[in-house]
């Protein structure tokens, strides 16, 4: 083959709090809502995370009312709250779920209006709607070529900010083409770009699996789990800048769908491993 398995390199300046939450959306939250303690701090030392700043990120992370401490048994744990959960959920379906075939035509708006006095809300709104798939049209209002009607609805409700806030379903925009909005939104070139770094960086060593009959069996247990935490890590900022748009609104090159599949695949060789390693580390326990 003349190939060989490149090795993963832990990202420089990367903070825990990212790690902790792509740790947990990943190896906790399909699984249950509470984890060991030290487990979780095991598998984030694994992760170039040393503990006093595992530790201190987990506090932070605890007082911010995206984890709670408790006990299972003489166990110290962590369990994910109910705010957590939906963030998760929220992701997993923008990293894994299908990406949309069919377009009507019409698009999705949200308008609004918070007081100055509001401007880190404001910010929370914008970063969250962007998650969700939608782009910056014009200030203060967002525009999605899908529904997400009640994933919005639930976010408003969320943050509290209804009264801030209009969502106009199903609009047709007379003054400007497809193109043209999509062009004001999102900066589509760029992230094509970072996508098909993403496939260059990752598919020679997805071949050296293939190509040498290897699978999950092919590295130590926590090898895979390392290879496959940085993969995904890596992959998880791309969703947070691509709006799922259907491909006749994509550029005529366009390699996001190629990249995802990628990831798809290189997971799946590494599933089995990764995934054993990591539950028999943390322990996760189901929901109580």
């Amino acid at each position: 083959m003349g190939q060989t398995l490149r090795q993963i390199d832990i990202p420089p300046a990367v903070r825990a709090q990212p790690i902790i939450f792509n740790l947990l959306g990943d190896y906790v939250f399909p699984r249950g809502d509470r984890v060991w303690t030290g487990g979780l701090l095991d598998m984030l030392s694994r992760l170039g995370v040393r503990e006093r700043a595992a530790r201190s990120a987990l506090s932070r992370m605890k007082l911010k009312g995206w984890l709670t401490a408790g006990r299972s048994g003489r166990r110290s744990v962590y369990i994910l709250t109910p705010r957590t959960k939906t963030l998760l959920g929220e992701g997993a379906r923008r990293m894994f779920g299908p990406r949309p075939t069919k377009w009507d035509g019409s698009w999705h708006l949200v308008v609004y209006s918070l007081p100055q006095t509001q401007r880190a809300l404001r910010r929370q709104l914008r970063t969250r709607l962007s998650w969700l798939g939608y782009g910056m049209l014009l200030p203060g209002t967002m525009v999605a070529a899908f529904p997400r009607d009640g994933e919005v609805t639930e976010l408003f409700r969320e943050l509290g900010v209804e009264r801030y806030v209009h969502f106009f379903s199903r609009s047709k925009l007379e003054t400007a083409d497809g193109n043209e909005i999509v062009a004001r939104c999102w900066d589509l070139p760029g992230l094509n770009r970072r996508y098909a770094q993403f496939i260059r960086r990752y598919q020679p060593s997805y071949e050296w699996f293939l190509g040498s009959n290897q699978s999950s069996d092919g590295l130590p247990p926590e090898e895979s789990f390392v290879h496959r935490f940085w993969i995904t890590y890596e992959f998880s900022s791309y969703p947070r800048e691509d709006p799922n748009l259907p491909p006749e609104l994509l550029p005529p090159d366009w390699v996001g769908g190629q990249a995802a599949e990628l990831l798809r695949g290189y997971r799946e060789l590494l599933k089995a491993a990764a995934e054993g390693f990591a539950g028999s580390t943390m322990q996760v326990e189901p929901a109580a």
